[in-house]
């Protein structure tokens, strides 16, 4: 069959809107019909050379549709079914997925070369076989993706604001709830108040944080978030460390959550900083691999016995955490309308990064047309 997408050709050039070839589902495999993709700064990683895929890849990396079609063998959902992709797969018996680190499964060793895990693709064009952003390619009006990056929802759910939580949302929960351990009372501080920052603030807030202070240099997102559960926003960090050692009476601190687009030494010192003794920094935001950008005292680190982590996913478990968030979005817990700024058709696609990248949006949904 054919479908539209928007495909990378090479760092540092925009998407190019083109019609593909899709395969269809072989074994374990799937065939969804996006209604919905989630602009997310991550495939900006792409087009800015931080992070290299296997070029031509079709974009996107949050998605939700429904399902068309279904291989041999697959048993998560059937044809007719409304899902959520997940931009981990997640097999359920690997090591990690066994363990309940389902973001750490041994199958998300591909996405960012976007093949399947046998390293095959199922878009294709003249002879020449494209990949897709994380396994998924959601810039696509449909994709052949394998059923471990599915999760089924319920059927009465928007799917354009369902969309949401396949990455930003449980990514920004995740890392203030799960790896930065918040809890009540606690003092908070948010880097960075994007896709995954909102979430960062809006799972902090759920935990019970006393303070959300969130540091970001655009207006617009300042205040978005303090309409999401913070209580106190600056333009930058030397005014927000000064605010929290007066919160806290010299206390500082108990989690410093790094959720900016790109992640450098500045704000990674900014974070050390700010937290106290067994403070946690928790560093969910990207860089080149290549940089390095955690330069800090280990003297201090000891000393005061601070920790800092990485997190993946927001260290969530697809499986459970993705229908769980909808359903309290559901009840009214979780702002998902909210974070929706602009709606963008795929012909868009690059008009809408540009969006993001000049501060004007917290989320930007792609809504498809599969006609």
């Amino acid at each position: 069959m054919k479908t539209k997408a928007a495909v990378l050709y090479d760092a540092g050039k925009p998407f190019e809107i083109i019609e593909l070839d899709l395969e269809g589902p072989r074994a374990g495999e799937v065939l969804i019909r996006y209604a919905a993709a989630g602009l997310c700064h991550s495939d900006l990683h792409l087009t800015d050379g931080d992070l290299v895929p296997r070029f031509p890849i079709v974009g996107g990396h949050e998605g939700a549709g429904i399902i068309e079609d279904v291989g041999p063998g697959v048993t998560k959902v059937k044809p007719g079914d409304h899902v959520v992709c997940s931009f981990i797969p997640n097999c359920g018996s690997c090591r990690y997925c066994s363990t309940g680190r389902q973001a750490l499964c041994d199958l998300g060793a591909t996405i960012l070369e976007g093949t399947m895990p046998d390293g095959s693709t199922r878009f294709s064009a003249n002879g020449q076989d494209y990949g897709a952003m994380c396994m998924i390619g959601t810039f696509a009006q449909r994709a052949t993706i394998s059923q471990h990056s599915v999760i089924k929802v319920d059927d009465w759910l928007p799917l354009d604001k369902a969309v949401l939580v396949g990455c930003g949302v449980p990514t920004g929960w995740g890392t203030a709830v799960y790896a930065g351990g918040v809890m009540a009372g606690d003092t908070v501080v948010v880097y960075g108040i994007g896709g995954i920052g909102s979430n960062a603030v809006q799972g902090a807030a759920h935990a019970g944080a006393k303070h959300v202070v969130v540091v970001d240099p655009v207006a617009f997102k300042r205040e978005s978030a303090l309409n999401l559960g913070a209580t106190h926003a600056f333009a930058t960090a030397a005014e927000a460390h000064a605010k929290v050692d007066e919160l806290t009476w010299g206390q500082l601190a108990d989690q410093a959550l790094i959720t900016v687009g790109v992640v450098d030494e500045d704000v990674v010192t900014s974070a050390f900083n700010v937290v106290g003794k067994g403070g946690v920094v928790v560093v969910t935001g990207l860089a080149n691999p290549e940089k390095l950008t955690v330069h800090i005292s280990g003297g201090v680190l000891t000393l005061f016995g601070k920790t800092i982590k990485g997190t993946l996913f927001g260290s969530a478990n697809p499986q459970y955490d993705i229908p769980r968030l909808l359903r309290l979005y559901d009840s009214g817990h979780l702002k998902l309308d909210e974070l929706v700024t602009t709606q963008y058709t795929l012909d868009q696609v690059n008009e809408g990064y540009q969006d993001l990248r000049d501060g004007k949006n917290i989320r930007g949904v792609i809504l498809h047309d599969a006609d």
